[in-house]
């Protein structure tokens, strides 16, 4: 039986969600190994001079616990 466990990270990229998502889970793997999904739960966005100047995701991490 394996153990998962889920945490919670909030990242940001100035050029897009996916690239947002895709800095959570880099910076994630820094520190936590066996990480086998991620769900982007919200989306946002910071909106500078009328235009979207940095996207932000929660993204919820699961990895397996050894």
């Amino acid at each position: 039986m394996s153990v998962l466990k889920v945490i919670e990270i909030l990242a940001s990229s100035p050029t897009g969600w996916e690239d947002a998502a895709a800095n959570a889970i880099a910076e994630a793997s820094k520190s936590v190994k066996n990480i086998k999904s991620c769900y982007v739960k919200d989306h946002s966005a910071v909106v500078k001079d009328g235009k979207i100047s940095e996207f932000r995701v929660n993204v919820k991490i699961t990895f397996k616990v050894e």
